[in-house]
């Protein structure tokens, strides 16, 4: 396993990050199965370790501080998330200080430990002022409970206003971003990796797979369960969409460049995310411990110009197949934030 600097820290953490959120309700309801591959994933040399308290109502994050018990804390770069609804009233989600002081006490008493590594916030709020958010936080890592701070699936103009923010009121900075990218996914290629890169901030990119699609379950002819994923998002699974329509075409394209480069199609997906150098560590979130044994050795794959030059006419740099893939909520876009009362 490879071990990266995390941004401008000094930090280390393994290019492969566990993601954990298919542990649970959501994913494998078996929490015992969850345990068992979070350990396997660190006995494999995984040390970087992502979970967020709405994955299944907060039993991801129970799942992981079991599977954490006997391990020794200090080895482990433990990251989490906040801001979507983790309850009814109008004050149980968002970015503000009295969310934020709330949702990291249960995020520590889910996950049985007393500080966390890296607290990201999960998408920009509209309604907070980043600083409001970023003064929080900043008591978070003086008080010792937070270590760092990250953000999630923000676009570039938030990265570079929340990082100016931070350097103007000498608050704690998002020392790194966790955006969705993907052979089919290229979008951040454009504004937010070089926005990252400017910043010295670390990316930690999340569905390397796709949503599935890169895993080789989905091919021509074959009918998309409607679980899971395509069932909670099914605009990303839509086959009459072109954007979905493509993506079955890539997708046999991409095998016999996997299968001449003697890899998998889930190594070869993963593999591509981290030949980007803007990227830190790339997320990979199995269900099973075969799934798992089927991406580590992603870390250890180097793929050729060749390849690369291959993908890249597949998918142009900067493109996404289906705008639905992208992962960026525009809640600005949304009736009641366009529209007067």
């Amino acid at each position: 396993m490879e071990y990266v600097r995390l941004g401008s820290t000094g930090v280390m953490v393994s290019s492969l990050c566990l993601g954990t959120m298919m542990f649970g309700q959501w994913g494998n309801p078996d929490q015992d199965q969850g345990v068992e591959v979070i350990r396997a994933a660190l006995d494999a040399g995984i040390n970087f370790i992502d979970t967020a308290d709405v994955y299944s109502a907060g039993e991801s994050e129970e799942i992981v501080g079991k599977a954490l018990k006997g391990r020794n804390r200090d080895d482990i770069v433990l990251a989490t998330k906040f801001y979507n609804p983790m309850g009814e009233g109008p004050n149980d989600r968002g970015t503000s200080r009295k969310y934020i002081l709330r949702a990291v006490e249960a995020s520590l008493r889910r996950l049985g430990t007393d500080y966390i590594d890296l607290y990201q916030t999960h998408r920009p709020d509209p309604q907070t002022d980043v600083e409001e958010t970023l003064s929080a936080l900043t008591d978070l890592v003086r008080q010792g409970k937070v270590r760092y701070l990250g953000s999630t699936t923000y676009p570039a103009a938030d990265l570079v206003e929340a990082q100016w923010v931070a350097a103007d009121r000498r608050l704690e900075r998002y020392v790194c971003e966790q955006p969705p990218y993907s052979i089919l996914v290229r979008a951040i290629e454009r504004e937010v990796l070089p926005a990252a890169q400017k910043h010295r901030m670390g990316v930690i990119v999340w569905s390397p797979l796709a949503g599935g699609w890169l895993s080789g379950k989905f091919r021509k002819g074959k009918p998309v369960e409607k679980t899971g994923r395509a069932e909670r998002i099914p605009a990303r699974f839509d086959e009459s969409l072109p954007g979905n329509k493509r993506k079955y075409e890539v997708i046999e394209e991409l095998i016999p460049l996997a299968e001449k480069e003697g890899i998998s199609l889930v190594e070869l997906a993963v593999a591509w995310t981290l030949e980007h150098p803007a990227v830190t560590s790339s997320i990979i979130g199995p269900r099973t411990l075969d799934q798992l044994k089927g991406q580590l050795r992603a870390a250890e794959v180097r793929l050729s110009a060749e390849t690369l030059d291959a993908i890249d006419e597949l998918v142009p740099p900067g493109v996404t197949l289906n705008p639905a893939d992208n992962g960026y909520d525009p809640v600005w876009l949304q009736p009641e934030h366009r529209r007067r009362r």
